[in-house]
């Protein structure tokens, strides 16, 4: 339990940076709407990221794992385009804002888990 709480603030953390840093992704909600948009970005990931990566695997496979940066960026659309159905704050304008900011999570979470893992460690 203490895990999913865990990485559900590490990516409304994420989240919020990339929205923060790049221009295509804007979040004007508040804490709550964050925590829910994370909520959500969560749930497409989990329901949504392993079925496109067993239908992507050739793809994956022959780009050396960089097809999975389009797979985030898909999973950054995803939850926008909800997001937006269910009025929480967040939007983002295109493939390449979801692209750039799907790096962005993406390094934001690794370098968070790290620093995490890092202090549980020691």
């Amino acid at each position: 339990m203490r895990s999913l709480v865990l990485h559900w603030l590490l990516n409304a953390a994420a989240l919020w940076t990339a929205a923060y840093l790049l221009p295509g992704l804007e979040f004007t909600g508040g804490v709550v709407d964050l925590l829910l948009v994370a909520a959500v970005f969560g749930i497409v990931n989990s329901l949504l990221r392993p079925i496109l990566t067993v239908l992507t695997c050739p793809l994956i496979v022959v780009t050396l794992g960089l097809f999975t940066l389009v797979i985030n960026a898909v999973m950054l659309l995803v939850t926008g385009w909800l997001s937006a159905r269910w009025d929480l704050g967040f939007a983002v304008s295109g493939f390449w804002a979801a692209f750039w900011g799907g790096l962005v999570v993406g390094l934001v979470s690794l370098a968070v888990s790290l620093a995490v893992r890092g202090k549980e460690r020691g």
